[in-house]
């Protein structure tokens, strides 16, 4: 298994391709590329540092704390704290940078590193590439301090990030309908967070898997069939909506009612429902993401969409350059900007309740009137050549229809897509396909993977 490094960073195995050394080379790169490109000129540089609850984490983020130190930063450590909120005090306090020791949903034997630039963001596809390089050309350096965790300034982040999400919904109206909302944090890095955020407005909440030990209770990426319990917990305790967060709570996967998985795919074209009610501009969405949000802007005048490659940083700059109101991705990721430029389980959690509170309905009904597609997800391990000759295959079985080339290839027919790339976080190949109906998505998938 390869150490994976991509515009997402770095993740590996533990002990395997992820190691302390493969941390302290991340630091010193990281503080090379900050200081080439001209962070704290004069002085030292001051990084924000921050994990999500894997066990793993706490030596590796003593590890990453020593290493900054030994290049002459100054080192704010927060701890345990959800990737956004990490990023969103990256660019509060005004930091040169900020490193999170996460490997996301992937599973415990993993963890990683997500870079954040200064404005709270993570890093472009050229940034990243060039921090890359400097971290390639890092020599490992000795840990020079030892992890010293501020409560006070976590507490603050925490604080900080909840009021920004909360400045951006109608709260009195969110708390009038008193909603009961049953939260799995699946141990991770923000459950502290969305308890205060639920909280806050006014709802009252069921926790699981709150405490962020970081031992999963269940496989961490929020897909139904690791989401068992939680729907089944919405349905016995009779809750209005089920939240499912992913161990950095950068994501969210939405239950309704009836204990019905809705998914991810809904939260960003829910989200962005919700913001079109009140607002006019453009959504943006990577190329896997639904087409939902294709109809949410239809249905909103002077809404529109823009499309880019699949990544966090790809959907930013799509923002950026469009001036979005809302971004995401079709995994459960929203991302504000009023809050930060990060995918955000609290803004979603935040929109949804907003919706369901200004329409007065429940969330099976706000589902009932999105247009019905199916989606269908594969994935292979990335074959041993690489997945250039895979793509080259895939254009020649779908020549002549239309095709875009962004990020792998995404084949658009008239009423269904299928898109084929290299993940940036699995040494795998994706296969995602959303048509009117399964079958019709399941058959695009096979036409897809004749190619292997």
């Amino acid at each position: 298994m390869s150490l994976l490094m991509s515009v997402s960073g770095i993740r590996g195995v533990v002990g395997r391709t992820f190691t302390a050394q493969t941390v302290r080379r991340a630091a010193a790169g990281f503080v090379a590329a900050l200081k080439a490109g001209g962070a704290a000129p004069g002085g030292a540089p001051r990084i924000v540092a921050a994990r999500d609850s894997r066990p793993s984490g706490e030596g590796f983020l003593a590890n990453t704390v020593g290493a900054l130190a030994a290049c002459g930063c100054e080192v704010h450590c927060l701890g345990i704290v959800s990737t956004p909120c990490a990023a969103a005090h990256v660019r509060r306090t005004r930091a040169a940078g900020g490193m999170i020791l996460t490997a996301s949903h992937n599973p415990p034997e993993y963890n990683g590193v997500k870079f954040i630039t200064a404005d709270g963001a993570a890093p472009d596809a050229a940034t990243a590439a060039r921090i890359l390089d400097f971290v390639r050309a890092a020599e490992d350096v000795p840990s020079a301090a030892a992890t010293k965790i501020d409560p006070s300034a976590a507490q603050e982040a925490i604080r900080s990030h909840v009021a920004d999400v909360l400045a951006c919904v109608d709260v009195a109206r969110i708390r009038s309908r008193a909603f009961h909302v049953v939260l799995d944090s699946v141990c991770g890095a923000g459950g502290e967070e969305g308890a205060a955020l639920l909280t806050a407005l006014g709802c009252r909440v069921t926790h699981l898997h709150a405490d962020p030990t970081g031992v999963f209770p269940h496989s961490p990426e929020p897909l139904e069939a690791n989401l068992g319990e939680l729907c089944e917990t919405v349905l016995r305790v009779d809750a209005h909506v089920g939240f499912a967060q992913d161990p950095d709570a950068d994501r969210l996967a939405l239950v309704d009612e009836r204990g019905v998985y809705i998914g991810e795919e809904y939260t960003l074209a829910l989200a962005a429902r919700n913001v079109a009610r009140t607002r006019t501009g453009v959504f943006a969405a990577n190329l896997s993401t639904s087409r939902m949000i294709d109809d949410v802007a239809a249905a909103a005048p002077g809404c529109g969409v823009e499309r880019s490659a699949v990544g966090e940083a790809n959907v930013v700059e799509a923002m950026r350059r469009t001036g979005a109101i809302l971004g995401g991705e079709g995994n459960g990721g929203v991302i504000d900007p009023r809050v930060g430029w990060t995918r955000d389980s609290l803004v979603a959690m935040a929109q949804v309740l907003d919706l369901l509170a200004a329409a007065g309905t429940s969330l099976s009904d706000q589902v009932s009137r999105m247009p019905a597609y199916a989606i269908v997800k594969h994935k292979v391990e990335l074959p041993g050549e690489g997945s250039g000759p895979v793509l080259e295959r895939v254009r020649a079985r779908f020549k002549g229809e239309r095709i875009n080339d962004l990020d792998g290839l995404r084949i658009d027919r008239a009423d269904a897509w299928v898109h084929v790339r290299a993940s940036n976080t699995e040494p795998i190949l994706r296969f995602i396909a959303e048509a009117p109906t399964r079958a019709t998505a399941e058959s695009l998938i096979g036409e897809a993977l004749q190619a292997l």
